[in-house]
């Protein structure tokens, strides 16, 4: 039999690098991308075929696309992982942080499936997008983030029926809290982004406990690949997954807790229940 094929971004920590060992071991030949030069190398001596790419950059998607179409000719699986989550009040960070959120996050996800989609095509593919219950339940000082992974599941229905004529299947991922490298960088990125300048700056241990509320007791992320990897190989897959802490209850909450009441919730945990 053929060796299946897949591509998996953003593979230099977390749930990307879970994601390639985990296909490695059950006889995927694994295409793994990262944009550092230091987790190109970690990933190739580890025996994955590891590509440098920015998600961003159309020539190197272009690249990528030729490349894959001679070496392998056709992909089964693409797993759009790539992202980042801007932290901070929504305000602050302004339509520039959201332009750059909505570029890694959801402009990337097409651009990458637009540029594979003749690979995946030639071997009816599937195409998995990580979105996150923080598209489900928003939060505060993660409007940008939410905003974009409310995108992707958007985004993620509708390819799922354009792409349905072609045999091409998709498939949703929602994570909760999953262990891995996106609280430090959050936490880091809402450092840059707190200000003394700022209306919010007297509750700024409020946006602190958002930018780190990913990593309160998450779960590892080999449990989210784990299970990814076995919905992916089931004759019917599911086409929405939820795995990790909170990824059932937070969706519940928002579909059944009066919006007032949810919002109550939120303001009191993120410090927003009291004049500024």
């Amino acid at each position: 039999m053929t060796q299946p094929t897949v591509l998996i971004t953003g593979c230099s920590s977390g749930i990307g690098r879970a994601l390639a060992g985990e296909f490695k071991q059950a006889g995927y030949q694994v295409w793994a991308t990262a944009r550092k030069a230091d987790d190109l190398a970690a990933l190739s001596d580890a025996g994955f075929n590891a590509v440098q790419l920015d998600v961003n950059d159309g020539l190197g998607l272009g690249q990528l696309a030729e490349r894959l179409k001679a070496e392998i000719g056709g992909l089964d699986v693409l797993i759009n992982n790539a992202g980042y989550g801007a932290m901070g009040p929504l305000l602050d960070g302004g339509v520039e942080a959201m332009r750059k959120q909505f570029e890694t996050n959801v402009f990337s996800l097409v651009g990458v499936t637009r540029a594979l989609f003749p690979l995946l095509r030639q071997n009816k593919g599937l195409v998995v997008n990580i979105g996150s219950v923080s598209g489900v339940l928003v939060t505060p000082f993660a409007g940008a983030y939410c905003a974009s992974k409310a995108a992707v599941h958007a985004l993620t229905d509708v390819l799922r029926l354009e792409l349905a004529p072609f045999a091409i299947e998709v498939m949703e991922v929602q994570p909760g809290a999953i262990a891995s490298s996106f609280g430090a960088s959050a936490s880091q990125q809402a450092e840059q982004l707190i200000d003394e300048a700022s209306p919010w700056w007297p509750i700024r241990e409020g946006i602190r406990a958002r930018a780190n509320a990913s990593q309160d007791n998450p779960t590892p992320a080999i449990h989210l690949a784990r299970n990814l990897l076995a919905a992916v190989q089931r004759s019917k897959r599911p086409r929405l997954l939820r795995l990790g802490k909170g990824s059932r209850v937070l969706p519940l909450m928002a579909a059944l807790l009066p919006k007032n009441l949810l919002e109550a919730l939120l303001k009191k945990r993120f410090g927003l229940d009291r004049s500024l």
